[in-house]
């Protein structure tokens, strides 16, 4: 799993609760160093902040699903954005859950079990 979040803080403390559960987590800091770690790492799950500074995740989810390692991923968007119009261009980018943060943890793992539907699915 990889998670791009420019807020190293949020991004170490997410990574640590999925990795209780058992997941393998790469964490990024921008989308530069996440395209790069994506053609290494091969993840299955790719958690995407919105707000990054060097390109927003939209474009980000857009240059991934461009790239065979990451094509059939699957995409969750975890922003502080919450406007309908938001996920409307999650939806578009590619982005399969939309999560405002703080995230809902069980919410979360029903998404990435992909056992259950949820209301947070665009």
């Amino acid at each position: 799993m990889l998670i791009v979040d420019d807020n190293a803080d949020a991004a170490a403390s997410l990574a640590a609760l999925l990795e209780a559960q058992g997941h393998a987590v790469t964490i990024c800091h921008n989308a530069q160093e996440a395209l790069e770690e994506a053609r290494t790492v091969r993840p299955e799950a790719l958690i995407l902040d919105i707000g990054l500074p060097d390109m927003d995740g939209y474009e980000l989810s857009r240059r991934l699903h461009g790239t065979p390692e990451t094509r059939d991923a699957m995409y969750i968007a975890l922003t502080g954005y919450g406007q309908a119009h938001d996920k409307v261009l999650a939806k578009a980018a590619g982005f399969e859950h939309y999560f405002v943060k703080p995230v809902d943890m069980s919410a979360l793992r029903r998404a990435l079990s992909a056992t259950a539907p949820i209301a947070n699915a665009l």
